[in-house]
């Protein structure tokens, strides 16, 4: 049964509050599976199962599919789609208050052996892809991949090189290695959203490039050089920072890690910003 039918059927409507898009392409749900390269070790966390489209072509191949959905009036729907698939379990809640730990842990148990990878595929919902991007790689346990959907122009913002960089581009290149896809044309979902979506491959990295107790420094200065990007870097940094930090100050150590202090924020690879902030961390006043 399609997902119209389907929604017909158990007398539910899209939510736009949630920004419920259902993507109805089967050639595309196989490509993002696929994507996605599911194996019998490995657990799925599905972002936004929805009527169970994406689920059914992931539990083909995975050892075991975690169908998250928020939306209480999907559930029965997800129940009646999914029940026959016993490496598939629903969890109804809400991404950004998820812990995904005990979920995979609990979920290497069903398997019987502890799975190689976990991972993450999903269509995010546009107003909290940045949120939900940043609670799961900022997670103590993250991903080894994520495929997730998104709006092209965000899509195109997460996979910028420097020149076009930004605080989103950096948020998440610091985590992982993106790579978009393909493009997704409205008529592929319904309702179908105004704009064109993509698919994004994160291969995430093994551990991060910076020590757990720099990291949260490591962001204040990125937050603080893209607080004001048409300013050049030690004006921005020092006015993000605050007074303590004088714009001299800035520049001297930016010159000293060889990141030029009159360039803009955008124009910075991470391993640039990592220079930056190792060259500041000793004199930025406490936040």
């Amino acid at each position: 049964m399609n997902v119209r039918s389907l929604l017909r059927r158990w007398n539910v409507r899209p939510d736009k509050a949630l920004g419920q898009s259902f993507l109805v392409d089967q050639t595309i749900l196989e490509r993002i599976a696929a994507a996605a390269e599911p194996s019998s070790n490995d657990v799925v966390l599905e972002i936004g199962a929805g009527t169970g489209a994406l689920t059914r072509h992931l539990a083909r191949d995975a050892g075991h599919v975690l169908a998250l959905e928020l939306d209480r009036e999907l559930i029965p729907i997800l129940e009646s789609q999914l029940s026959h698939l016993d490496n598939v379990t629903l969890v109804q809640g809400d991404v950004l208050k998820l812990q995904p730990a005990p979920l995979i842990d609990e979920a290497r148990q069903k398997l019987g052996a502890p799975p190689v990878r976990y991972k993450v595929v999903g269509n995010l919902p546009y107003y909290i892809t940045s949120a939900i991007l940043r609670h799961l790689l900022e997670a103590d346990r993250r991903p080894s991949l994520m495929v997730i959907t998104v709006q092209y122009e965000v899509a195109k913002r997460i996979v910028a090189e420097p020149g076009d960089m930004s605080l989103l581009a950096v948020s998440v290149q610091f985590y992982a290695e993106p790579e978009l896809l393909f493009r997704i044309k409205p008529g592929s979902f319904y309702p179908a959203p105004s704009v064109d979506s993509a698919v994004v491959r994160l291969d995430v990295h093994p551990s991060a490039p910076l020590p757990d107790e720099e990291i949260d420094t490591f962001f204040r200065v990125v937050r603080a050089g893209f607080s004001q990007r048409r300013k050049q870097l030690h004006n921005a940094i020092s006015a993000g920072i605050g007074e303590q930090l004088s714009k001299q100050d800035a520049a001297a150590r930016l010159d000293e890690a060889g990141v030029d202090h009159r360039r803009r924020a955008q124009t910075l690879s991470v391993d640039e910003w990592i220079a930056a902030t190792r060259a500041l961390q000793d004199i930025l006043p406490s936040p």
